[in-house]
């Protein structure tokens, strides 16, 4: 969030195009491995619990996808790990 905030939104009017990546299913296909780390948060850390507990809501909202579901040449599998695209 820094690097984007201190590296890319201050010059983000100058560029010549702007590209969103974002995918519709996104949500749906991290949700069920952020589930599992939310539910993680233990109530004695107060207000990271309740951040937890707001958030396990809102991805109730979303209908969890399989990764099998995914394309490998999808921008999400860098996330989830499948992707074909391979990093130094």
């Amino acid at each position: 969030e820094e690097g984007e905030k201190n590296h890319i939104f201050p010059f983000q009017n100058q560029a010549d195009a702007m590209y969103n990546s974002a995918h519709t299913y996104e949500l749906s296909a991290l949700a069920p491995y952020a589930q599992s780390l939310l539910r993680s948060v233990k109530p004695e850390a107060e207000q990271s619990y309740t951040t937890a507990r707001r958030l396990l809501q809102f991805l109730e909202l979303f209908y969890p996808i399989s990764a099998e579901e995914i394309p490998s040449n999808s921008l999400v599998r860098e996330f989830i790990g499948g992707s074909i695209y391979k990093t130094t």
